[in-house]
């Protein structure tokens, strides 16, 4: 019996592993998908989620890994896959702007190594996805390149800094886009946007050829549609690199494996009073929610005490000032006209924090690590939600949280900056949405190098769920 008929546009809207098998049983061809994908960037390109889009590369790519699927050459299930980097993250050929001015004539020449990962494994890269300038920021408000928009709802915020990621993936323009993470840019956007993404460990992904903000904070990792679709893309990126000696020489496991393994036995907690405090009502019953399926699923659900949050927001605030202004500090000085004037009033007020005022930060890092380290003797994986809220509008700097105005610069690291102090992998999967239809997202967080055990109930609680399948308007 013949198959029936599939669209490039259906395989596209699809998994990563479904988009292989279409491939492979001649459903369609790569360059079928990859102009589909094109087609999408083009049809939402109101949202400003590219900077760039390399549609002549892309489609001489799909060509030959369309020749070589044909002779028999299988470079595995990301082969043919439309995948886009945030434009902090080198291609070799292409420019890497870091989403400013400053770097707008910068080639780079060499591709960064999880760049060359990624085409070792024959995805196809499309496109540079929009960011907040030097990743310095959360709404993608970007004065070079234009503002991002968020797909679900008129004028609201992608935040950032990965924000054009995390459009680029809800509209379905590609199955995945690698973002950078310093304090919350991978997750936040992700939640905002409705998709899976995920803040691997400090070390699990190479940062070589990766544009910095903050060194001691800094990873990439991806968005995708699904926890099933991050397992696929991050096993390809990870690993120890000789160009980065940050990364860890422990061994990459079979993420996609892990996936299918039951919840039964397995213990998830959550912080009592922290997780469900100073959040929005929809968020604390979307929460609520995930607590009772993973219970339902066979794990057990319990509160636990985890001491000392009071001051992480403010320990990662001040590493993620001090670091990036002195990355920056020659520039300011010799092209500061150049910045965006909120990343260049962020980027003097570093200067501000003492010697004195970065170390406490780092030492409360290594206390926070140790609390992190006694939770997770008592349970497997920590959960909260990843944003207290649902995206604001564009140009909002306040939300309303129990009747009080909570800025929301430093809010919406509320829960991401415990990942990113502790340096444990983080994920964002969606679990919901508010009253006007925007998206809620879960953080799952697990011990160093545990990836695959977040990645594992992120795809249990999406199987049972299905919020990750909902797309919005810009992509029908």
């Amino acid at each position: 019996m013949a198959p029936s008929k599939t669209t490039p546009g259906d395989v596209l809207d699809g998994s990563i592993l479904e988009a292989a098998h279409a491939l492979r049983q001649r459903l369609v061809s790569v360059p079928e998908l990859v102009s589909a994908s094109l087609d999408r960037i083009a049809a939402t390109a109101p949202l400003n989620a590219y900077v760039a889009v390399f549609a002549e590369r892309a489609l001489e790519v799909a060509r030959a890994q369309q020749a070589l699927l044909d002779a028999g050459y299988d470079l595995g299930p990301l082969q043919g896959i439309p995948i886009a980097l945030k434009d902090n993250i080198d291609m070799a050929g292409e420019r890497t702007t870091a989403g400013s001015a400053i770097l707008r004539d910068n080639v780079a020449p060499a591709d960064a190594s999880l760049t060359a990962a990624l085409k070792r494994a024959g995805a196809i890269i499309v496109g540079k996805n929009n960011m907040h300038e030097f990743a310095w920021g959360g709404t993608t408000i970007n004065p070079h390149y234009g503002t991002a928009v968020n797909a679900w709802g008129e004028r609201r915020t992608p935040s950032g800094s990965s924000g054009g990621s995390g459009i680029a993936v809800a509209t379905r323009s590609v199955f995945a886009s690698i973002g950078t993470d310093t304090g919350g840019s991978i997750r936040i956007p992700a939640s905002v946007s409705g998709v899976s993404g995920i803040r691997p460990s400090i070390g699990r992904v190479s940062n070589a050829g990766v544009h910095p903000l903050a060194w001691t904070l800094d990873t990439s990792g991806p968005l995708a549609k699904s926890a099933e679709d991050c397992a696929l893309v991050l096993r390809i990126i990870a690993g120890n690199d000789v160009r980065d000696l940050q990364t860890s020489t422990a061994r990459v496991p079979d993420y996609l494996a892990e996936l299918y393994r039951p919840l039964a036995g397995l213990r998830v907690g959550w912080i009592d009073d922290y997780s469900v405090s100073n959040v929005q009502p929809a968020v604390r019953e979307a929460f609520k929610a995930a607590l009772a399926t993973y219970a339902s699923l066979g794990a057990t659900v319990l509160p636990i005490r985890i001491p000392d949050l009071d001051a992480v927001v403010d320990a990662v605030v001040v590493i993620d000032a001090a670091e990036p202004s002195a990355i920056h500090a020659r520039w300011l000085r010799d092209r500061g006209g150049d910045y965006g004037a909120d990343v260049r009033a962020q980027l003097e007020a570093g200067f501000a924090f003492s010697a004195v005022d970065y170390v406490q930060a780092q030492r409360y890092r290594a206390h926070l690590r140790q609390r992190f380290a006694e939770a997770f003797l008592e349970v497997d994986a920590i959960l909260t939600p990843t944003l207290p809220y649902t995206a604001p509008r564009i140009g909002q700097g306040f939300v309303e949280i129990d009747g009080h105005d909570r800025d929301v610069l430093t809010t919406n690291m509320q829960f991401t900056s415990l990942a990113s102090a502790t340096g444990v992998p983080g994920l964002n999967v969606p679990i919901g949405f508010d009253h006007e239809d925007m998206p809620i997202g879960l953080q799952i967080l697990t011990p160093e190098l545990q990836e695959g055990r977040a990645l594992r109930l992120g795809h249990q609680l999406q199987a049972v769920t299905g919020f990750h399948r909902r797309k919005p308007g810009a992509a029908a």
